[in-house]
């Protein structure tokens, strides 16, 4: 399933196209619905979530683009319901960004499903193994490997992956290389729904620490990433930020909102 076929499911209207891509504006439960249904009909779908460093990397990497026109999008972030505001009157319903929904997926699903994880550090991978098993204790959770693998290496991960062919398949490898990864590597036969997920195996981990309840009901969990990994994050929210907005605006003055169902 892709956007086209989102668009059949939930209407027209709950696509919103930010800086070209095409993201799905559905609410948290309807998105658990969407996953499970997806799961249960063993229709394979690639699935990745735009914030505003994805969206400017998609600018300026048409490789990427590209990549991202097979994935079913998902909200991560103020800076999109900021560039949905100022393009559609609205925000998204829902801040879908993996960290809270993946997990959140994974404990509302029933059915016992078989989940791979494949990327970050080993020892990151194997503690976000036994944190998710706790989580939604109905699953099985296995490590296929660390993200750190060689080109020789891959035959067998591939192997691996298609021998155990999991419901899901969490890739955690940093944006744009776990996209890439999938698009280029992962089919229907190896999975049903590979994701693209960021830092969250980090984050399940305990590796890296997310900022306080409060701080993200305020929607400035960026600004605590920005205080723990100043180095690192300086220019992805710094230099990013103001450009992902500068980008927003000038697609508001050149083309204004196009509607979404004229991206067929």
């Amino acid at each position: 399933m892709n956007v086209h076929t989102a668009r059949a499911a939930f209407g027209f209207d709950t696509l919103k196209t930010i800086l070209g891509i095409p993201v799905l504006g559905i609410r948290c439960d309807e998105a658990i619905a969407l996953l499970t249904r997806l799961v249960d009909e063993r229709r394979f779908t690639k699935v990745s979530f735009l914030n505003a460093h994805n969206a400017n990397l998609a600018c300026t990497d048409p490789v990427f683009a590209e990549a991202l026109e097979n994935f079913l999008i998902l909200p991560d972030g103020v800076g999109v319901d900021m560039a949905a505001k100022l393009l559609y009157g609205a925000p998204f319903p829902s801040n879908l960004n993996g960290t809270d929904f993946i997990p959140a997926f994974l404990q509302a699903s029933s059915h016992p499903l078989t989940v791979a994880l494949l990327g970050t550090t080993r020892a990151n991978a194997e503690a976000a193994c036994a944190k998710l098993s706790t989580l939604a204790m109905q699953h099985k959770f296995v490590v296929i490997h660390d993200g750190f693998f060689s080109a020789a290496e891959e035959p067998a991960i591939l192997d691996r992956i298609a021998r155990l062919r999991p419901d899901v398949l969490l890739v955690a490898m940093g944006v744009p290389r776990q996209e890439l990864w999938i698009e280029r590597h992962i089919d229907s036969r190896h999975c049903t729904l590979p994701v693209a997920v960021g830092a969250l195996l980090d984050f399940m981990s305990g590796s890296v620490p997310r900022a306080p309840l409060w701080l993200r009901r305020l929607r400035l969990e960026w600004l605590f990433r920005l205080w723990i990994e100043p180095g690192r994050l300086w220019r992805r929210y710094i230099v990013g930020n103001p450009l992902f907005l500068w980008r927003v605006f000038r697609q508001k003055l050149s083309l204004g909102p196009r509607p979404a169902e004229a991206r067929r």
